[in-house]
C-alpha cells in the first residue's frame, strides 16, 4: 500500500532580488491559513490576491456591500441605495482595511492600480488642495493572503516606523504606536460609514467605494466633495480594453450631469488573464450635500465588438452629523 504522506513543508512567500548576476528569490516569510472568520489585526503582513504586492495591515473598519449579483428576496424590507429602474440591494456588513503597501512593489503594481490611493482635503485653511498619501491602499477582508515574518522592518514604507513599532511578545509582532491610534481615532468614523457597491455585467465586476472628504466655501457657495474608488475584474479568460467612460452625476441641488470620455484617469487599460484587475480613484465635487452617481464603462472585444458594463448606482452622502471631516498627517 502506500506510505504514509509527507508532512507539507512550509508554504514560503518569495520576493526576487536584484543581483547583478540575476534575480535571486530571497524568503520573505511564511503563509498562514487564511482566516475565514474574524478579521486581521494591526500589524498582519499579508500579500495582496489580487494585485500582488506585499503590505501591513493599519486598522480594519467595517463598511456596508451592496452587492447587486445577489438578489435580495423581494419581501425582506432592504435598505434602497440609489435605485434607477434597478433591483432594490440589501446592504451586509463586511471588513475592509487601511493598509501600507511596500514601495519596493509599487513600480511593480502601478499599471494595474494607483498605489496613491488615499487623498485627503488639506485641513488649513489657506490651502484648497487635495494631497494624496502614497502607498495606502484599501483592501477587502477576501483579497488578504496572510504570512508572517522574522524581519523587524518587513515593509519598507516612510509611514511603516512611525505607525507601527517591534514587539516579539505580540502576534502579530507589529503594534500600533500613539502616531497610528491617533490618526485611526480622527479617520475611523469617516470610514466607518462607507458604502460598498458591486455589480458585474458579461464577466466584468465593477466595485465602488465613494468617501466623504468634507466642505469647502467658495465664493459665498458650499462645495462637498467625495473620492472614489473603482476596481475593475475581469472574472473572464477573453482580453477586453476599457475604452470609454459614461457618467451620470445627480446632485440634490436637482442638476444631473453627464460625463463621458475616454478611458479612466487617461488610461485605457487592458484586462486579461494574466493581469485581470485595474483599480483607480477619482474626485467629484457638488454644490449640495448630497447626490448620486452611476453610468457605464464600454469595453472593446478582441474582434472589435464593444459591450457596456454598468456602474452600480452609489450615493454621496456628506456625513453632516460629523464634526470634522478626514484629515491627514500631523505631527
Amino acid at each position: 500500500g502506500a506510505g504514509a504522506a509527507p508532512a507539507n513543508p512550509p508554504n514560503y512567500l518569495f520576493a526576487p532580488r536584484n543581483r547583478p548576476e540575476g534575480k535571486v528569490l530571497e524568503t520573505v516569510g511564511v503563509f498562514e491559513a487564511p482566516k475565514q472568520h474574524g478579521k486581521y489585526e494591526t500589524g498582519q503582513l499579508f500579500l495582496h490576491s489580487v494585485f500582488g504586492y506585499r503590505g501591513i495591515v493599519l486598522f480594519p473598519w467595517q463598511a456596508r456591500l451592496y452587492d447587486r449579483d445577489v438578489a435580495s428576496p423581494v419581501t425582506e424590507k432592504s435598505e434602497n441605495v440609489a435605485g434607477h429602474g434597478s433591483k432594490e440591494v440589501k446592504g451586509k456588513t463586511h471588513t475592509y482595511y487601511q493598509v501600507l503597501i511596500d514601495a519596493r512593489d509599487c513600480p511593480h503594481i502601478s499599471q494595474r492600480s494607483q498605489t496613491e490611493a488615499v487623498t485627503f482635503l488639506a485641513n488649513h485653511d489657506d490651502s484648497r488642495a487635495l494631497y494624496a498619501i502614497p502607498g495606502l491602499d484599501y483592501v477587502s477582508h477576501e483579497d488578504i493572503l496572510p504570512y508572517s515574518s522574522t524581519d523587524q522592518v518587513p515593509i519598507q514604507h516612510e509611514l511603516f516606523e512611525r505607525f507601527l513599532m517591534y514587539d516579539q511578545t505580540k502576534v502579530p509582532p507589529f503594534v500600533a504606536r500613539d502616531t497610528l491610534c491617533a490618526w485611526q481615532e480622527k479617520n475611523h468614523p469617516w470610514l466607518e460609514l462607507s458604502d460598498v457597491h458591486r455589480e458585474t455585467t458579461e464577466n466584468i465586476r465593477v466595485t465602488v467605494i465613494p468617501f466623504y472628504m468634507g466642505m469647502r466655501e467658495a465664493q459665498n457657495s458650499h462645495v462637498y466633495w467625495w473620492r472614489y474608488c473603482i476596481r475593475l475584474e475581469n472574472l473572464d479568460s477573453e482580453v477586453v480594453q476599457l475604452r470609454e467612460r459614461h457618467w451620470r452625476i445627480f446632485s440634490l441641488s436637482g442638476t444631473l450631469e453627464t460625463v463621458r470620455g475616454r478611458g479612466v484617469v487617461g488610461r485605457e487599460p487592458v484586462l486579461s488573464k494574466e493581469q485581470p484587475a485595474f483599480q483607480y480613484s477619482s474626485h467629484v465635487s457638488l454644490q449640495a450635500s448630497s447626490g448620486h452617481m452611476w453610468g457605464t464603462f464600454r469595453f472593446e472585444r478582441p474582434d472589435g465588438s464593444h459591450f457596456d458594463v454598468r456602474i452600480p448606482p452609489f450615493s454621496l452622502e456628506s456625513n453632516k452629523d460629523e464634526k470634522t471631516p478626514p484629515s491627514g498627517l500631523h505631527w
